[in-house]
């Protein structure tokens, strides 16, 4: 049988349409973790973890390794509308400075502190800033405890990094601190780190382990030294496209997002216990340090964050006040 013209393009047309609407139901969440990440495996937890309640055709799609950008782009583009959901850390500080909390250099004990901050401190005060710059904060998941990498020599004090040239992710109070020990201190892109490590362009970086395996640094690193030096959580954030789900889908991400949580500080905790054994079989030597140095070396730190972001003292009295429970 033979389809008029007309029937034919009225037809293409309801496919494509048909296409479209599936597309636009796709729920894309972004991140710049690596293939072995603690970024990956969380994303693809939660995304394992909601299509199995996500009614069709909805489905969330998790893109890594910067696919659809690097943390600054991704920032713009949950504003612009082109990315469902992204993982941020640190870049959050270029958010609302108050989020340059978690990058106060010893603040966070473990992650039972964590969850303290975050139920006392993070909700009530920091997620409502991201919310009035454009962004919606569902849930909190970990960056990592950040150690130091590099090819000079192994760092015990921070006397030992002076004059090296370090990656530093894009948040102010990081390059601070680190110019404040001696190095210095430049910020980059994760996906640009390796080629540097590798070229000399940079002697070193800092990263929780998850992401040093992960983005396989120990390869072109010479010396681990375990400084724990941060905290930085991560922040499943969603930006304007989110808000025109419909609200049952919203509850069913935001509910799956929370419930994460707990799969990645286990997931986490482990990888911590795991990863030097295989950083330290790369060839990479491994140190620990004398925290009580760096710890006295970074008040200059808390001064400067205290004296330049309002009401920051009182949050950080709350966080210290929070670690002496039990």
């Amino acid at each position: 049988m033979l389809f008029p013209r007309v029937a034919v393009a009225t037809l293409a047309i309801a496919v494509a349409s048909v296409s479209l609407q599936v597309q636009a139901r796709e729920i894309t969440l972004g991140h710049v973790g690596g293939p072995d990440s603690l970024f990956t495996d969380s994303a693809n937890y939660f995304a394992e973890l909601v299509n199995e309640r996500l009614p069709e055709p909805y489905e969330v799609v998790s893109f890594g390794s910067s696919q659809l950008g690097t943390d600054s782009e991704l920032l713009q583009r949950l504003r612009l509308g082109t990315v469902d959901l992204a993982l941020p850390s640190t870049i959050m500080s270029s958010v609302a400075d108050e989020f340059g909390l978690f990058e106060l250099p010893y603040l966070i004990q473990d992650r039972e502190h964590m969850k303290r901050v975050e139920e006392e401190v993070f909700w009530p005060h920091l997620a409502p800033l991201a919310e009035q710059n454009g962004y919606r904060v569902l849930a909190v998941w970990e960056n990592g405890f950040r150690h130091i990498t590099n090819n000079q020599r192994a760092i015990n004090t921070p006397e030992d990094l002076r004059g090296i040239k370090l990656r530093v992710p894009q948040g102010v109070w990081r390059v601070r601190m680190f110019e404040e020990y001696g190095a210095e201190p430049s910020p980059m892109s994760l996906s640009e780190v390796f080629m540097a490590l590798q070229t000399g362009v940079m002697d070193g970086q800092e990263n929780p382990l998850a992401q040093i395996a992960g983005q396989r640094f120990q390869e072109v690193q010479d010396y681990l030294s375990l400084t724990g030096h941060v905290y930085t959580p991560a922040y499943l954030t969603a930006g304007r496209r989110f808000n025109n789900l419909p609200e049952e889908i919203q509850e069913i991400i935001i509910d799956a997002a929370q419930e994460t949580q707990a799969y990645v500080y286990e997931h986490a905790a482990q990888l911590d216990q795991d990863l030097i054994s295989v950083i330290e079989a790369a060839g990479t030597e491994v140190n620990e340090v004398e925290t009580s140095v760096f710890i006295e070396a970074s008040t200059p730190i808390y001064e400067a964050f205290a004296n330049e972001v309002p009401g920051s003292q009182e949050l950080i009295d709350q966080v210290l006040a929070l670690g002496n429970d039990s």
